[in-house]
C-alpha cells in the first residue's frame, strides 16, 4: 500500500513543480472554500474521534489538540487563504553571477519533492502541511495519530476533491489512515519516494525517526521553554507576559514550562506571582528556595521533581526555580532546554544582549511571550513544524524551508579550460 502511495506522490510532485503561483493559489483557494462548505462532515468525523479518545482516557491536553469546532475550522481555512497571499519562493534566484570562465551561474529555489509528515492529535496539521506543500510545489504523505484518523480522512478527502477539480492528481496529498504502527516503520524507509521527513509529536516519536529513518529528518516541536525574570524586571509587565506564555493555550510546544527567577527579585516577585497564578489556575512546582517563599501564598504549590525540568507539562503547571544570576540561568537552560523558545524579562540592555548571544535556541525573546514562536505570528503563514535543529531549517518552518535549490549554469558554448 505505501509503495503505491509513494509512486503516486512522486509522480504528482513532478506535475506540482511545474505549476505557476497563480495555479497553486487557485487550488489553495478552492481548498479553503471547501473546508468551510463541507465543515459539517469534518466536524462530525472529529466528534467521533473525540468520543473514542475520551473512552481511551486521553489527557485534557491531548483532547484540546484534537478538538475542532466551527471557529477553529474557519481559522484553519483562513490560514490557507493567508498562504495564498505569501510570496512563492519557487523559482527565486538566491544569488549568482558571471564567472571568470565565462559561465553565468545562479542558484535557484526548487521544491524538495515529496514531504512525509508523522504527527499526533493535531488535525490542523493536515491542512497546514498540505497548503504549504502545495504552495511550494511539493507532494505530501501524511500519517496522523490514530486518535485523528477519521478527521484526517475527511479533511484529505476535501483537499483531494479540490486538487482533482483543478486538474491535479489526488496523489499530491495523501494520508495513511490505518493505525497500524508497522506502517510508520515502513514509511521511515521510503527514501526512494520521500525526500524529507518531519515528525511532529513527543520525544519518543522523534527518537524513533532519528534512529530508524533512512530519509533526512527535521526534528523539533518539543518545547521545554524558559522565562528568566531578571532582577531589573518590572513586576506587573513580567506577570502579564508569564500569564500569556503559560495560560493562553497550555497544550502547545511554545508554552513556558520553567520560570527562572533572579534571587535579587525573588522576595518581591514570588508573592505577586503566587497571587497571579492562583487567579489563573496554575499549579507551581518550586525548588527548595522558591518553595519557602511560595508556600504561604494562595497558589497551589509543591516541591519540584528533578525530572520535571526536562519534560513538557502541556497543562496549567509551571516550574519555579531561583537562580543566582544570568550565568546560573543560562547553565540551567543549556542543561534542560530543548532549543525551542526562551525569554528574558529585563530592563538591562547588557543582560538582554548576553541572553540573546548565549542562549542557543531557535527563538529567543526579550520582554515578550514565548507563545510568539509560530509561523503565523512570524508572518510565514501556516507552519509545517518548528525545527530545533541547525541544518537547513530552524524555528517555525514556512515556505522557504520546504524548498531546496539547484545550481544552473548558462554558457555560450563554454568549456572548462
Amino acid at each position: 500500500m505505501l509503495e503505491q502511495m509513494g509512486i503516486a506522490a512522486k509522480a504528482a510532485s513532478y506535475k506540482l513543480a511545474l505549476l505557476s503561483s497563480r495555479e497553486k493559489n487557485r487550488v489553495l483557494e478552492k481548498i479553503a472554500d471547501y473546508l468551510e462548505a463541507q465543515a459539517e462532515e469534518i466536524l462530525l468525523a472529529n466528534e467521533q474521534d473525540l468520543l473514542e479518545a475520551r473512552r481511551n482516557g486521553l489527557s485534557d491536553a491531548m483532547l484540546d489538540r484534537l478538538a475542532l469546532n466551527p471557529a477553529r475550522l474557519t481559522a484553519i481555512a483562513n490560514d490557507v487563504r493567508q498562504v495564498c497571499k505569501l510570496a512563492d519562493p519557487v523559482g527565486q534566484v538566491i544569488d549568482g553571477g558571471l564567472l571568470d570562465s565565462g559561465l553565468r551561474i545562479e542558484r535557484r529555489r526548487v521544491p524538495l519533492g515529496v514531504i512525509g509528515v508523522i504527527y499526533e492529535a493535531r488535525p490542523n496539521v493536515t491542512v497546514d502541511v498540505a497548503s504549504l506543500c502545495l504552495k511550494t510545489g511539493n507532494a505530501a504523505i501524511l500519517r496522523g495519530g490514530k486518535e485523528t484518523w477519521r478527521t484526517n480522512a475527511a479533511t484529505v478527502k476535501v483537499i483531494q476533491q479540490a486538487l482533482e477539480e483543478c486538474g491535479l492528481p489526488a496523489g499530491a496529498v495523501q494520508a495513511i489512515e490505518s493505525p497500524d504502527r508497522a506502517l510508520v516503520n515502513e514509511m521511515l524507509r521510503m527514501d526512494k519516494y520521500i525526500d524529507m521527513l518531519i515528525p511532529r509529536g513527543g520525544a519518543g516519536l522523534h527518537k524513533l525517526c532519528r534512529e530508524q529513518s533512512t530519509i533526512p529528518v527535521i526534528t523539533g516541536g518539543i518545547g521545554v521553554c524558559h522565562i528568566l525574570v531578571d532582577d531589573s524586571a518590572e513586576i506587573d509587565p513580567a506577570l502579564k507576559i508569564i500569564v500569556n506564555a503559560k495560560t493562553q493555550r497550555p497544550s502547545t510546544c511554545n508554552t513556558v514550562e520553567t520560570l527562572l527567577v533572579h534571587q535579587g527579585i525573588a522576595q518581591r516577585f514570588l508573592p505577586a506571582l503566587s497571587k497571579q497564578m492562583a487567579e489563573s489556575g496554575v499549579t507551581l512546582h518550586a525548588d527548595e528556595q522558591a518553595l519557602a517563599l511560595l508556600q504561604n501564598g494562595p497558589a497551589k504549590v509543591e516541591a519540584v521533581k528533578a525530572e520535571q525540568y526536562d519534560d513538557e507539562f502541556l497543562s496549567l503547571d509551571l516550574n519555579v526555580k531561583i537562580v543566582a544570576g544570568l550565568d546560573d540561568a543560562i547553565d540551567h537552560i543549556r542543561q534542560h532546554g530543548t532549543q525551542h523558545s526562551d525569554a528574558i524579562l529585563t530592563r538591562t540592555l547588557r543582560n538582554a544582549d548576553r541572553f540573546i548571544n548565549e542562549v542557543d535556541s531557535s527563538a529567543v525573546y526579550v520582554n515578550a511571550s514565548t507563545r510568539f514562536t509560530d509561523g503565523g505570528q512570524f508572518g510565514l503563514g501556516a507552519e509545517v513544524a518548528v525545527s530545533t535543529q541547525k541544518l537547513h531549517a530552524r524555528g517555525p518552518m514556512g515556505l522557504e524551508a520546504l524548498t531546496t535549490y539547484k545550481w544552473i549554469g548558462f554558457g555560450d558554448d563554454t568549456i572548462r579550460a
